[in-house]
């Protein structure tokens, strides 16, 4: 039905048909721990995954199953299977592939959790760790060639939103035999499709734009039938399943995400110039921008910029107190993607694992405020940054 849907189209219908009980229009959510069969051959193949069938709620779930075919339709992938969480999305994917002598490549400029299983976790695992400065694609291919089993990008990047080149790197990871995996979570797949740019695996934090709606955590991984086959064999045995609720609510926050992530991305295109006019801003970080050093690179590779931005302000954390109580049109919490505006530093939100010193290795300032723009009327949210503005303005002058 949706194979040559385009992707508002896909949101709403792909991936669900199957599941569908009763006559009734949406995709029922299957409590059931365990899953009986009178006839115990039948079982048997069903166990073994000879025949299509559920047996237990740790391995597969039919409304979880219906999310993974949504996502996988709109990745354009043969498969997908899903977490718990997006950082089991990340970790199950590379404990799969990674053994104790193994190389991976990748930036400074990810995900503070996933930076830390970079810098703590997979050394005491014996895993060497390159991480090359984001941007530097001359870099990244020179370390890429010296041998390596994983190249692991994210793109945008969360938060300081840099872009790299996914077909380009591709490129340079095929050429040495390496796995490249992609977090698209920034970029989702109405903006961006790592695979179709020749990346094996795209990872997203379904928790955040998939999701929209801030009420359920998950992760997916979309790839190749081969590829996802095993990520599925380590996550079943290790455990870190997805909920039916949260598979449902994902599913059902995903009809409309290419709506709101056309809003997002207008609102944060909008949002960015207001920010670049302001005296107490140091710099603004959208690859809409024309100023954005990637500007190009993200035309190429992305439909539209995305709903993410960041800013940096003068008199850092200081200011930084000051301002963001003050907006009423936005949440100040550790979370994005969602129908409301939020905010918060880089320091409590996605590098609150990090020091400060590691922060600033990794190029964020203490100031930084990353915002992840809602639905709403733009002009309100503008209006909102505006008063807040002057507020700090006015008691500066004070």
């Amino acid at each position: 039905m949706t194979q040559n849907a385009k992707a508002g189209t896909q949101s709403v219908w792909a991936g669900e048909k199957d599941y569908l009980v009763h006559g009734a229009t949406q995709v029922p959510v299957v409590l059931s721990v365990a899953y009986g069969y009178d006839d115990m051959d039948e079982w048997y193949d069903v166990a073994i995954g000879k025949k299509k069938g559920h047996i237990y709620g740790r391995n597969t779930n039919p409304t979880v199953q219906a999310f993974e075919d949504k996502v996988k339709i709109l990745e354009g992938a043969e498969a997908a299977t899903s977490f718990s969480t997006g950082m089991a999305a990340i970790s199950n994917t590379l404990s799969t592939f990674l053994v104790p002598g193994d190389r991976i490549v990748s930036i400074k400029d990810t995900y503070g959790g996933t930076n830390k299983i970079f810098t703590e976790f997979l050394p005491r695992q014996q895993v060497e760790v390159v991480l090359c400065e984001t941007g530097n694609h001359e870099q990244i291919e020179e370390e890429v060639a010296k041998g390596c089993s994983i190249l692991y990008l994210e793109t945008p990047t969360n938060p300081t939103v840099k872009i790299t080149d996914i077909e380009r790197m591709a490129k340079a990871g095929r050429e040495a035999g390496a796995l490249v995996v992609v977090d698209n979570t920034f970029g989702t797949p109405i903006n961006q499709n790592p695979l179709a740019l020749g990346a094996d695996l795209v990872i997203h934090s379904a928790t955040k734009f998939l999701g929209g709606h801030a009420d359920a955590l998950g992760g997916v991984v979309c790839g190749s039938d081969e590829l996802v086959e095993k990520i599925y064999h380590f996550r079943e045995i290790n455990g870190a399943t997805m909920d039916p609720m949260a598979a449902y609510l994902i599913l059902r926050g995903m009809k409309t995400l290419k709506l709101r992530v056309r809003q997002q991305s207008e609102n944060a295109m909008a949002l960015a110039k207001f920010l670049e006019t302001q005296e107490l801003v140091e710099g603004v970080y959208y690859p809409g921008l024309e100023t954005h050093p990637n500007h190009e690179i993200a035309k190429k590779q992305m439909r539209g910029f995305g709903g993410m931005l960041s800013f940096a302000v003068k008199g850092g954390v200081e200011t930084v107190r000051d301002l963001l109580p003050k907006l009423q049109y936005a949440n100040r919490a550790a979370n994005l993607g969602a129908v409301e505006t939020t905010v918060g530093p880089a320091r409590t939100t996605s590098h609150v694992e990090c020091t400060p010193e590691e922060r600033a290795a990794m190029g964020i300032p203490e100031g930084l405020i990353r915002i992840s723009c809602g639905i709403e009327d733009i002009e309100d949210i503008i209006a909102d940054f505006e008063q807040a503005f002057q507020h700090v303005e006015s008691g500066l002058k004070v």
